[in-house]
């Protein structure tokens, strides 16, 4: 029993002695890529700047690409496509075109408005003009039925413009001196709002893999160089038994701390420039507020997520470079 817990407390002790090993070791690395960090002031400059660069365009882009989809949903929700039929349309034929228009897979809501609601909606609105309403009330002819329509996509109106082509109670009560309004020039306009925010978010994507492109490059050049400055070291290392693990370490570390301090930078940029420029962007009814919600909301778990993705790029490029040039 007594050489059983001999052993016993002999592996115990070597199993310390190997985890305070590592850990000594894993603290040397931390300390000599912190250090690695502040020896070259202009390459750790050079470096971090064009991390941070490369993480604000992504931090841009995400919110920006974010702020353009609650923007077109925002105006799904309120552009109504509208369909026009004759004053005279039966209450039969008006339920038949409104059902039939339900049961379009791309319709969200159909609500029909009656003339004579039409014309009280149209006085309402006018009700300050009084040159306007005399019109009205003067006028002989009459406001047309409206269906008003809530696609899923305001960009895609293919299945509406079928509907007013084929559907006979339709082309039976059409009003002949309106076209629907998704069709001509507010059909350009719909369309033209839906490939705007499509450009724009793939612009976005493209700058933030060009800059992760040129971030990764430049980090990749910095370690080379922190490599060659350190040649006779890194060489006297090897010599005394060092393992490749403690030699590529600091290096790994060193571009850790690029992406922190990147990270940190580009996510105060990124959250002032979206606050202060909110206002401004309001006012052209982009709906940045969700985005704004978002991000308060979860600023600890934003922050988070730009620091690892600044490590990850900073991880990749030490890598290939220490693969390249310690010939480990």
């Amino acid at each position: 029993m007594a050489k059983n817990d001999k052993k016993v407390n002999s592996k115990s002790i070597s199993h310390q002695k190997r985890s305070r090993r590592k850990w000594v070791t894993f603290m040397r690395m931390l300390r000599y890529g912190v250090n690695n960090f502040s020896r070259n002031a202009w390459l750790t400059i050079a470096a971090t700047a064009v991390m941070t660069i490369t993480l604000f365009v992504i931090f841009t882009s995400v919110s920006a690409r974010q702020v353009l989809v609650d923007t077109v949903a925002l105006l799904r929700d309120r552009v109504d496509m509208s369909i026009y039929v004759q004053n005279e349309t039966s209450e039969e034929a008006v339920e038949e075109i409104q059902g039939d228009l339900r049961q379009l897979s791309s319709v969200t809501a159909v609500t029909y408005i009656s003339p004579e609601d039409a014309r009280e909606d149209f006085i309402q609105q006018n009700r300050e003009n009084p040159e306007t309403l005399d019109a009205v009330r003067e006028a002989t002819n009459r406001f047309p039925g409206t269906f008003s329509v809530k696609v899923q996509d305001i960009n895609d109106t293919t299945q509406l413009q079928e509907f007013v082509d084929t559907n006979e109670t339709y082309l039976a009560n059409a009003d002949p001196a309106r076209d629907p309004s998704f069709a001509g020039e507010r059909r350009s306009s719909i369309e033209a709002i839906g490939r705007a925010a499509t450009f724009a978010q793939q612009v976005g994507v493209g700058a933030s893999l060009v800059f992760v492109v040129v971030s990764m490059l430049i980090i990749f050049n910095t370690i080379r160089m922190a490599i060659f400055n350190r040649k006779e070291e890194i060489q006297m290392m090897k010599l005394i038994g060092a393992e490749s693990s403690f030699i590529r370490g600091p290096f790994l570390v060193e571009a850790v701390v690029y992406g922190f301090f990147a990270a940190l930078i580009a996510s105060g940029l990124g959250y002032a420039l979206l606050f202060f420029a909110a206002p401004a962007l309001e006012s052209y009814q982009i709906n940045v507020q969700p985005t704004l919600d978002i991000l308060s909301l979860y600023g600890g778990f934003v922050l988070l997520g730009m620091i690892v993705i600044g490590a990850i790029i900073g991880i990749i490029s030490s890598l290939l470079a220490t693969q390249r040039y310690l010939k480990l």
